[in-house]
């Protein structure tokens, strides 16, 4: 059995449901202050919470579970600067609690749910795993720490653990189950279909004056069906042991800007909508590009429904499942 932190959120959902098709048993470890109910359907849930340690103690106790996906945690950027202190207790103290949990249970394998936040401002694109991490936002420095804690564990206990550190994920599934829903909504494309469906009166550019051929920040999105994909890789190669303890990036090597999503945005949904030029919003490095090198010789993955218009268009067809008919 699996345990996955956070398995009824927007990544953990679909996860769930690749690790099913693979023949894995999951169970969800959730609290619901932003997974959704209504994305556990079938699958067995333990309701608590990382920051609580019986909660966890009690879902070991019960289950046979072999390894751990945790994606559990805080992870809007602006918020990380008003909240630092949730983001720590959330990020590096529930992330403690986790795996000393696991120590206890005798639970070796972990893959963690890691960020390209935690590279901050690059010198050099595209990113590597090698490239130093400096994060610049309390979100990414939180992630980093428990990047810091895995590997300890590693010396002190032999936990074999992949850090995945994603880029931009996006996108929805292919047969309509889950989407990306958040309260409040932090991220560029569904923002921007909000305001293509009219949830939203406009939207925001945040920051026209980046060092990039628009002026507007470039990010390398990555479809979450691809992401759910690259964990169960991941997991299999922990189990087989063909996989030892590092670092991943997923992303796919091409980056687009904001302008570039609200351009694509609008040719696929056929709608006009407001776009505001504002302040660059605290925290945000100009770019963000993987390399991707590794993930394709290490896990034998490469992105393969990344395309911007395949992302956009799932988002899309979601979007109007939730929020009114596409038109």
């Amino acid at each position: 059995m699996i345990l996955v932190t956070g398995g009824a959120g927007y990544i953990g959902s679909h996860t769930i449901k690749a690790l099913r098709a693979a023949g894995f048993d999951p169970l969800i470890f959730d609290n619901f202050s932003t997974g959704h109910r209504s994305f556990v359907r079938d699958t067995r849930c333990v309701e608590g919470d990382l920051c609580n340690p019986e909660d966890l103690a009690k879902a070991f106790a019960q289950f046979p579970i072999e390894g751990v996906i945790h994606f559990a945690g805080k992870a809007i950027i602006e918020e990380s600067f008003r909240e630092t202190e949730l983001y720590y207790r959330t990020n590096v103290v529930g992330g403690l609690n986790l795996l000393s949990a696991m120590d206890q249970a005798g639970v070796k394998r972990l893959i963690f749910s890691s960020t390209c936040a935690s590279y901050g401002i690059p010198d050099v694109f595209p990113i590597r795993e090698e490239t130093p991490q400096k994060p610049i936002n309390p979100y990414g420095e939180t992630k980093m720490k428990f990047e810091r804690a895995m590997e300890s564990a590693h010396i002190t206990s032999n936990l074999e653990h992949l850090s995945l550190r994603y880029f931009n994920a996006a996108g929805a599934d292919a047969d309509g189950e889950f989407g990306e829903i958040h309260d409040p909504e932090s991220h560029l494309i569904p923002l921007t279909l909000d305001a293509a469906i009219g949830r939203k009166p406009e939207i925001q550019i945040r920051g026209v004056d980046y060092p990039t051929p628009d002026g507007s920040c470039v990010r390398d999105y990555i479809h979450v069906a691809d992401l759910a994909r690259a964990h169960v890789m991941a997991l299999k190669g922990l189990m087989q042991g063909t996989v030892k303890s590092q670092a991943i990036n997923l992303g796919t090597g091409s980056g687009y800007s904001v302008r570039e999503i609200i351009d694509t945005t609008r040719r696929i949904t056929k709608r006009n909508f407001v776009v505001r030029e504002m302040p660059r919003r605290q925290g945000d490095p100009p770019l963000l590009v993987a390399a991707v090198d590794r993930a394709r010789e290490v896990l034998g993955w490469t992105a393969e429904v990344s395309g911007l218009e395949q992302i956009i268009d799932s988002a899309w067809t979601w979007h109007q499942r939730c929020f009114g008919p596409r038109g």
